[in-house]
C-alpha cells in the first residue's frame, strides 16, 4: 500500500474491499467519498433510463451505464453518475471497469464532490481525452456541457450552459434530445 502522503495508485484503489469502499472515487491519489442526495439519484436514474432507451432504439448505439470505475490514469479512478460508450468501445464480458474515458461522462452534483467535478475531474477527463462531459448542477438547475468540436481537438473547445428552456443532446447521440426542464423536474 502507498504511503499516506503519496496517495494511492489506481491499482491499489481497485484492490480495496468493495464492501468498505463502495461509494468512493480516487481523485489525485486521494479516496473521496460520494454522498449522493435523493435528487441526485433521481436525476441520474432518469438520465440513465432516457439514454438506455435511446441506445436500444437502434443497432450500433453503444452502451450506457451508471457509476462504474473509470480508470483514467495511475492516480485517478472516477465513478461518473452516468457514462456512455460507442459500440466499438463496449466493455467486454466480465469487465469490472472502463479503461480510459468513456465517450460521454455525466457528473451530477453531490455536496461532497461538486467542487471536484468542476475542477480536478473536469481537467483530468480533458487530459485523458474524454470527448464530452455533462456537469449537471442540481442547485442552479443548469447543465454545463464541455465537448471537443472534433476528435482531433486537443481540449474541450465547446462550452455550453443549458438552462430549463434548452434541450440537452449531443452530436455523438443523433436523435437524443431531452428537455432540461424535464430533467430538473425530478
Amino acid at each position: 500500500m502507498a504511503l499516506a502522503d503519496q496517495g494511492l495508485t489506481a491499482d491499489e484503489f481497485l484492490e480495496l474491499p468493495l464492501d468498505e469502499y463502495r461509494f468512493t472515487q480516487l481523485i489525485d491519489g486521494e479516496i473521496i467519498v460520494t454522498e449522493a442526495s435523493f435528487r441526485h439519484q433521481r436525476i441520474v436514474m432518469f438520465l440513465a433510463r432516457c439514454l438506455a432507451e435511446w441506445t436500444e432504439e437502434g443497432p450500433g448505439r453503444g452502451e450506457a451505464g451508471i457509476a462504474v470505475d473509470v480508470v483514467l490514469d495511475e492516480r485517478n479512478v472516477f465513478a461518473p453518475g452516468l457514462w456512455w460508450v460507442t459500440e466499438a468501445r463496449r466493455p467486454g464480458e466480465g469487465a469490472r471497469s472502463l479503461e480510459g474515458p468513456p465517450d460521454l461522462a455525466v457528473e451530477v452534483s453531490s455536496p461532497s464532490t461538486w467542487r471536484h467535478d468542476t475542477e480536478v475531474k473536469k481537467d483530468t477527463y480533458e487530459r485523458a481525452g474524454l470527448p464530452e462531459l455533462w456537469l449537471v448542477d442540481t442547485e442552479a438547475e443548469v447543465v454545463l456541457v464541455h465537448r471537443r468540436s472534433s476528435p482531433e481537438a486537443p481540449v474541450f473547445d465547446v462550452h455550453l450552459t443549458l438552462v430549463t428552456e434548452h434541450e440537452l443532446g449531443s452530436p455523438q447521440l443523433p436523435g437524443f434530445n431531452l428537455s432540461v426542464r424535464e430533467l430538473f423536474a425530478r
